[in-house]
């Protein structure tokens, strides 16, 4: 090995001297991870972590998960690549199985490599079906990084520009203990996104092309409506036509344990006319998609292809990934010990001023951080809890308005060891993080 090999200080001079600067990187000093197994990542130095992100929800079962490394060994030995301008059984199959849970009928999929591609992919749908460039998206959303999706993101901290090929308006309702509306009961709260909803549509040139919205925000601190709420608004687009983009890049395949998909929480007006989907798919391997309505997926009038979305290996990875969750439970796992964490952080958080409020479902949890004794977002706080954790050997995320929220989401194969084992380091954290804020 050559003397850099366990520098992070060194390939990190050398990310900057070559990557664009705003690449994001956690921590002062960035981890370089050289391998992982179950829920565990080691770094360049050794050290060993009690993973509670997973890449970003993209690591759903496990790191090193034997069937599906061995899914895409086998696959890569026959064939890596051939395009969707050829038949291929691994794209089909895993097709109909995503159309067959999607709940969606008469349901076609189209295979990105990205989330980002996926969002753009719906829009390109929605606005081309309706023939309107008009988009209703939620307050603190966000849905990739693609110049359509920046459009479409009503977060400034991922907005680098206001430039957009859409016409974007933005509704209440993704948060649900902040803003005007936030004192108000469930039902009341319902009602007042709902007439927001009804007013927002009156500033429009009529014909809105598509409501999207994500179940639970994930960029955005990992917030969520009442449920029930997008069901409600689902009765105000049908009236117009208006199409409903569920996102579902880190809600689906059962992360929020009571259901497999975000969107079944506000199903009762049946389901979205598209959903997107990416990350814990493929377990770590590049797949995102669309599923929509035949006829709404049918609908553009040109030629399409996609030269490395429904790639072979990626197709097998997220076969073997699919079929290891649903024979695992994996959705009743994630609403057991998920359900178990939430309860254990919450009772941390009791006694914390740091804490304002834990929030989720499942294992998708936020944590939204507050300057001690005040309602105020501290960002700070949420910088020193990740460090702080990252010391005692836990990865968490961070995210939400002005990122002040940590994002837990580790993978769905936790078990309730893990999970007391990660909320007692992360309880360790949060009690050093206010000590400090306390004396500064």
């Amino acid at each position: 090995m050559n003397q850099h090999s366990h520098d992070p200080a060194g390939l990190h001079a050398r990310h900057r001297a070559v990557m664009p600067e705003w690449l994001a990187l956690y921590y002062e000093r960035p981890l370089e991870l050289t391998h992982g197994e179950g829920r565990h990542v080691w770094d360049a130095e050794g050290n060993r972590y009690l993973d509670f992100f997973g890449g970003i929800l993209t690591t759903m079962t496990a790191h090193a998960l034997p069937e599906v490394t061995k899914a895409v060994g086998e696959q890569a030995g026959r064939i890596l690549h051939t395009s969707t301008l050829y038949l291929s059984r691994p794209m089909v199959e895993l097709a109909e199985r995503i159309a067959a849970l999607s709940g969606i009928p008469d349901a076609r999929v189209f295979f990105t490599t990205s989330g980002t591609e996926a969002t753009d992919t719906a829009l390109l749908l929605a606005t081309s079906y309706r023939r309107s460039n008009q988009i209703l998206a939620m307050r603190n959303s966000y849905h990739g990084r693609s110049f359509s999706a920046v459009g479409i993101t009503g977060n400034q901290s991922w907005s680098p520009t206001s430039l957009s090929p859409l016409q974007t308006l933005y509704v209440h309702g993704g948060v649900r203990s902040r803003g005007p509306y936030a004192e108000l009961s469930d039902a009341d709260y319902t009602a007042a996104c709902v007439a927001d909803l009804e007013d927002m549509l009156q500033q429009t040139a009529g014909g809105v092309a598509a409501l999207i919205a994500e179940p639970v925000q994930g960029v955005g601190g990992f917030t969520a409506p009442p449920d029930g709420l997008y069901a409600a608004f689902r009765e105000v687009l049908a009236r117009e036509g208006i199409l409903w983009i569920s996102d579902e890049v880190q809600t689906g395949w059962g992360r929020t344990g009571d259901h497999f998909w975000g969107w079944q929480a506000h199903g009762e007006n049946g389901p979205p006319d598209l959903l997107t989907f990416a990350k814990g798919i493929g377990n770590g391997m590049s797949i995102g998609g669309v599923v929509a309505r035949a006829e709404i997926m049918n609908s553009l009038p040109a030629n399409s292809i996609s030269t490395f979305g429904g790639s072979p290996v990626t197709m097998a990875a997220g076969l073997a990934n699919l079929t290891y969750l649903l024979e695992h439970d994996l959705q009743g796992n994630a609403r057991r010990v998920g359900g178990l964490l939430i309860e254990r952080l919450r009772a941390v958080a009791a006694g914390l001023d740091v804490v304002r409020e834990v929030r989720g479902r499942g294992l998708m949890i936020g944590v939204e951080l507050v300057r001690p004794g005040t309602d105020e977002r501290s960002p700070e706080a949420a910088t020193l809890v990740l460090e702080a954790a990252r010391e005692r050997g836990l990865l968490v995320g961070k995210g939400g308005q002005g990122g002040a929220s940590l994002r837990i989401a580790p993978p769905m194969t936790l078990t309730v060891a893990e999970a007391e084992e990660g909320a007692e380091l992360l309880e360790d954290a949060l009690r050093w993080a206010q000590q400090r804020l306390g004396e500064g």
